[in-house]
């Protein structure tokens, strides 16, 4: 018994002994602990373990906890780095005297960076019956500066969007003004007033009811409230607006696209951010009120014309605001297309509103100088907000105004047939001098069967060289031609022509085709392929491009849209000779001067070019509908060479109603 009682005396007085060794806890291994866990953002466990009483009787775990993690979120706090200066190593820590430590504090918000140093006292007091370092903490270890009750806000500054000019510095997309459309409440009173202006604005009453019920309006019915805006040229509407007691408009900040209906499938317009975009894009500072690049290069450009908004956090005080950190706005960019717009509007008039595309290109930069789809729209509508009763007329236009033709791709016709005449020449099985005896007006081998070549000109007189198969654009001498290369020959000639491969484009263009699959797989898809049908499709903007090589002696320049990217990028090199290249030259001013292109046969510009009558074929499908085509260029100062098509021109003089609309253009602009 005494043993026992003797090894527990013992064991008590070990226990004593080394409890009696350890060393205390120090402030600095306290602040040290404390500030691992700032890093981590444990406020709570910061809180309820490290804050002394003092702070704790202050500020409540809403003021210390609650709204630092919500301060967090809102100003995107991120890369928090907290750290301290710790104290020399033989100081001696007394428990009546408060001990000071440099803390310093760094992070990154949505207004730029913050950075600053504060000292931090820890105070050695009881709690829950044992002694220890806690922190004195207020709310200037947030923010400098910062004290109880005083707001933190974040305000933002807009940045201006950026706009898109033309090679001539047009403005082809800017901030510019329109007009804001509402009412002043108090004067707005007449019966049916309210409908009338509803169904003009493509509102409904409850919509307008929601606006003129606002708290601020109801306390000034003789203010101006907004409720919806146009574009300033939309004059009718804004007539028939003040036609009704008690509207008005004003005017206001808005996108303006100078040239309309005629550049708006390639400019495209911007519109309201949408909340499945805002999903996505939130986390780049899209908020619900944005505008965003929403069709054409306003989309494409988006990240280059948006801008970086300013940000500014600051500290609100009574009597001054204490900014904390500040990121000034950065305006998006001013871009300049190679688009010549004055170019690209003259040939959309030209065009009469018809459904087609058109493209032209510099033959020695590759520079795209017109991109058009016609019918075109009014970009600023879409901006603004329609009806769900205009857009269902739009998308019911047969016209299909909303269809984007200069982004798809088509059966060439007999534009092709020039290209078709340059791999034969260039593979040495068609001399341009040598005629063939064509009689008829169809043509076939033996072994097709019911498969038969047909040409439109009969009459031309035989025998049938390159310069009349061009002039008369007969089906049977370049079905002859292709056969004679054979199919693997036209194929790599088409493929050197950029056939089968995709653009090189800033915006998304269907790629031209040999055929569905890239090969030829008989005699009649051979035949119909050199001079543009079977398979065959042909982007606008390509088709303009394969006439290159005749006025360059066999380059073919990659299309350009930007003014900034380099010219005369090559893209594809050695495709003729420059003396064949003058053979087809001399053969395509003849189509104009002696063949069935004479609506474009100008008295002062000597155009020279090529038709084509093509079934349509969109995504490989036929519609039994016939395409126009010309491809054409001054072949004394060729510029631009600009192709253009016309859909269903069976009642229109064929591909020569087309050829009178590319003269029509050449004459307009030189004027």
């Amino acid at each position: 018994m005494m043993k026992r009682f003797m090894s527990g005396i013992s064991l008590l007085a070990a226990l004593l002994f080394l409890s009696g060794c350890q060393e205390a806890t120090t402030p600095e291994d306290r602040l040290a602990d404390y500030i691992a866990l700032w890093n981590d953002l444990e406020f709570e466990e910061m809180y309820q373990q490290y804050v002394n009483e003092g702070t704790k009787s202050v500020f409540g775990t809403d003021e210390y906890v609650d709204r630092q993690l919500k301060l967090h979120e809102d100003l995107g706090i991120e890369n928090l780095e907290v750290t301290f200066t710790g104290a020399a190593e033989d100081t001696e820590w007394e428990e009546e005297q408060p001990a000071d430590f440099p803390v310093q504090v760094k992070m990154d918000t949505l207004a730029g960076p913050v950075e600053f140093e504060q000292t931090m006292t820890l105070l050695y007091e009881e709690q829950e019956e044992e002694g220890n370092w806690y922190v004195e903490w207020t709310p200037a270890f947030i923010f400098p500066q910062l004290e109880a009750g005083d707001p933190v806000r974040i305000s933002r500054q807009a940045a201006a969007r950026g706009e898109l000019y033309d090679r001539n510095d047009q403005p082809v997309a800017v901030n510019g003004t329109g007009r804001s459309i509402g009412v002043v409440p108090e004067k707005f009173s007449e019966e049916g007033a309210k409908e009338r202006l509803a169904e003009l604005l493509g509102m409904s009453v409850e919509e307008i009811d929601r606006q003129l019920n606002q708290g601020w309006v109801q306390n000034n019915l003789s203010q101006f409230v907004p409720l919806s805006k146009t574009s300033n040229d939309n004059e009718e509407l804004l007539a028939q607006v003040l036609e009704i007691p008690g509207t008005m408009h004003q005017e206001t900040s808005m996108r303006e696209y100078p040239y309309g209906e005629a550049l708006s499938h390639l400019i495209g317009f911007i519109g309201p951010v949408t909340a499945e975009q805002l999903a996505d894009l939130k986390e780049q500072g899209y908020t619900e009120n944005d505008l965003i690049g929403r069709q054409g290069m306003e989309r494409h450009l988006e990240n280059r014309l948006r801008g970086e908004d300013g940000m500014r956090i600051y500290i609100e005080k009574a009597q001054e605001q204490i900014t904390v950190a500040e990121k000034p706005a950065v305006d998006g960019e001013k871009i300049q297309l190679t688009i010549d717009a004055e170019l690209q509007q003259i040939a959309y008039e030209s065009m009469n509103g018809e459904a087609g595309t058109a493209a032209a290109v510099d033959p020695e930069t590759g520079e795209t100088l017109v991109l058009l789809s016609s019918p075109g729209f009014n970009p600023s509508e879409f901006m603004l907000g329609m009806s769900g009763e205009r857009y269902e007329a739009l998308k019911a236009d047969p016209l299909l105004p909303l269809y984007n033709r200069f982004a798809q791709s088509y059966a060439p016709g007999s534009t092709l047939k020039p290209v078709t005449a340059a791999i034969g020449m260039e593979v040495g099985t068609l001399d341009p001098a040598e005629g063939l005896t064509i009689n008829g007006k169809t043509w076939q081998k033996e072994e097709w069967g019911g498969y038969r070549v047909t040409r439109v000109h009969e009459e031309a007189p035989n025998p049938i060289d390159l310069n009349k198969a061009l002039v008369y654009s007969d089906n049977i001498y370049f079905a002859m031609q292709s056969l004679e290369m054979g199919r693997s020959a036209l194929v790599e000639g088409l493929e050197n022509f950029g056939f089968g491969e995709e653009i090189p484009f800033p915006l998304t263009l269907q790629a031209s085709q040999i055929s569905n699959d890239g090969t030829i797989a008989s005699d009649g898809q051979q035949a119909d392929t050199s001079f543009g049908q079977g398979e065959m499709l042909a982007n606008i903007l390509h088709l303009a491009s394969t006439y290159q090589p005749f006025l360059t002696d066999g380059v073919m320049y990659q299309p350009t849209l930007l003014l900034e990217e380099e010219d005369a990028q090559i893209w594809k090199d050695g495709l003729l000779s420059a003396e064949n290249a003058a053979i087809i030259r001399q053969s395509l001013r003849n189509v104009v001067t002696e063949g069935f292109a004479q609506e474009a046969n100008l008295e002062n510009i000597p155009l020279a070019g090529k038709t084509g009558t093509a079934e349509l074929k969109a995504a490989g499908e036929e519609t039994g509908q016939d395409n126009g085509f010309f491809v054409a260029y001054d072949s004394e100062n060729p510029e631009f060479i600009m192709a253009m098509m016309i859909e269903d021109v069976g009642d229109n003089n064929g591909s020569g109603y087309v050829a009178g609309m590319i003269g029509k253009t050449f004459e307009q602009y030189y004027e």
